[in-house]
């Protein structure tokens, strides 16, 4: 079969090798659809694993030979993969740190070498403790949404880490597909977003998601459809008549204006920029939080001033990977469309261009966002 092999840092090449054989509690799926993940393209770049390896770990595909024991499916059925699961039973999965789990930390897909997700194959070995995280795919749904299992769980993770109410306010600094993915989810969950990135083609589709405000990086605040109406603030709205722009001098001032002053419930740091967080760190009220999400690699150090986690009580929080235990609501917000991953995808490449998949999403356009790579199921 045909895979993208990975040879070293920014070395990847199109190779034949076996196809991957399974035991008798395992699956064997043809690989329709793997998107392009940043963790992924951090190993690539930095060659932080040794080679040889293949990639690629949001995948979905068809069940195209079963082991004997395999119980619950069928050749021929859809399936979305999940490469990590937990053990559920250890010291960090009691405390819900699925992440820290032993288990948890073995790869359990693979299309041949040491395990690495294996989806930019065609085919991948499924082996048997992460069985329990493959998801079936409703007739209605595609491939594509499939495949945004994965991501979106370790969205859904990280938001359900924030202490928030509905009716809190909250900043989302960056708007790639990560970050709208964050903003729709706390839209859903009565949340008033502010977004903010340097693109305006991500910031209208932020507005569109259910952002409230949106603020262009060093430039003034664009705001949204429901802000245009003055009936959407109540008799006490602030932004004058439909169709003018509430200006502020920064983001502070924003906040300070929308919050009356205390300060944001949250932020949530989707750009692994520490100037960012910096700067949400001083947004928070006391006893608010700070989320990082985009910050992966390891060894790199920064300054914070530690009196705003001590005296002011501001937690700086880290999330990292998927919630085995969140696999049915991930699945019901994707394949019900309440969050519309199709929005999201903008790119999609043959499995001999993963290379070129993988360098548009390390260097992404105004154009692009979720970005895929795609074969014949």
């Amino acid at each position: 079969m045909r895979a993208v092999v990975y040879r070293g840092p920014n070395d990847l090449r199109l190779e034949n090798v076996p196809v991957p054989r399974v035991g008798s509690n395992e699956l064997l799926v043809k690989v329709a659809v793997c998107g392009v993940c940043p963790t992924d393209i951090k190993k690539i770049q930095y060659g932080t694993v040794p080679p040889p390896r293949i990639f690629g770990h949001e995948t979905a595909g068809v069940i195209v030979r079963r082991g004997a024991v395999v119980r619950g499916f069928q050749v021929g059925e859809r399936v979305a993969l999940h490469h990590h699961v937990p053990c559920l039973k250890c010291h960090d999965c009691a405390h819900r740190a699925f992440a820290q789990c032993a288990q948890y930390k073995r790869t359990g897909i693979t299309a041949g070498f040491e395990p690495a997700g294996g989806g930019y194959a065609e085919y991948v070995r499924v082996m048997p403790w992460v069985l329990p995280g493959v998801v079936k795919i409703p007739g209605r749904n595609s491939f594509l949404e499939g495949a945004m299992l994965e991501p979106v769980n370790t969205v859904l993770k990280a938001v359900k880490r924030l202490a928030l109410l509905s009716g809190d306010t909250v900043l989302v600094a960056g708007q790639g597909p990560i970050g709208l993915m964050f903003t729709r989810l706390l839209t859903l969950r009565g949340m008033r977003v502010i977004a903010t990135d340097r693109l305006e083609s991500r910031l209208q589709l932020a507005r569109e998601l259910g952002a409230k405000w949106m603020w262009e990086v060093k430039s003034e605040i664009r705001r949204s459809k429901s802000e245009r109406n003055p009936k959407s603030e109540g008799p006490n709205s602030k932004f004058g008549v439909p169709g003018s722009r509430f200006k502020v001098a920064s983001l502070a001032q924003l906040t300070n204006r929308l919050t009356e002053d205390r300060g944001l419930d949250a932020a949530i740091i989707a750009v692994p920029s520490d100037e960012v967080v910096r700067e949400a760190q001083q947004l928070v009220r006391g006893g608010g939080q700070v989320l990082l999400f985009s910050h992966t690699r390891r060894g790199e150090q920064t300054s914070l001033d530690l009196a705003t986690i001590c005296a002011d009580e501001k937690d700086l929080v880290g999330s990292y990977s998927a919630d085995f235990t969140l696999q049915d609501e991930v699945s019901r917000l994707v394949f019900s469309r309440k969050l519309d991953v199709r929005k999201l995808i903008t790119h999609q490449f043959p499995l001999e261009q993963t290379a070129e998949a993988i360098a548009l999403a390390a260097r992404p356009t105004e154009a692009s966002l979720k970005v895929m790579v795609t074969q014949a199921a």
